[in-house]
């Protein structure tokens, strides 16, 4: 089984990525995966690409979900990874 990379792109003072952690941690546990997350207002290169999506998971490099995550979607597409 596949253990799928899961990132979380965020910022300071974000109500919307205060939720997204929340979402992405129930998902992962739940899966018993592991998910990183990263600031994006020290790194310009994905300020500038990200910056009017975020917050955004990222699961195996490939944008999944932003703003709002939707949970299900999510967990659909790591049980997909993970069967990889």
């Amino acid at each position: 089984m596949a253990k799928p990379d899961v990132l979380l792109l965020t910022k300071a003072d974000c109500h919307l990525c205060m939720a997204a952690r929340d979402a992405v941690s129930r998902v992962s546990a739940g899966l018993g995966l592991e998910w990183r997350e990263q600031l994006v207002d020290n790194d310009p290169e994905l300020r500038e690409r990200y910056a009017e999506e975020i917050p955004v998971v990222l699961v195996d490099g490939i944008q999944r979900d932003f703003w709002k995550i939707d949970e299900a979607r999510l967990t659909r597409v790591l049980q997909q990874a993970m069967a990889k």
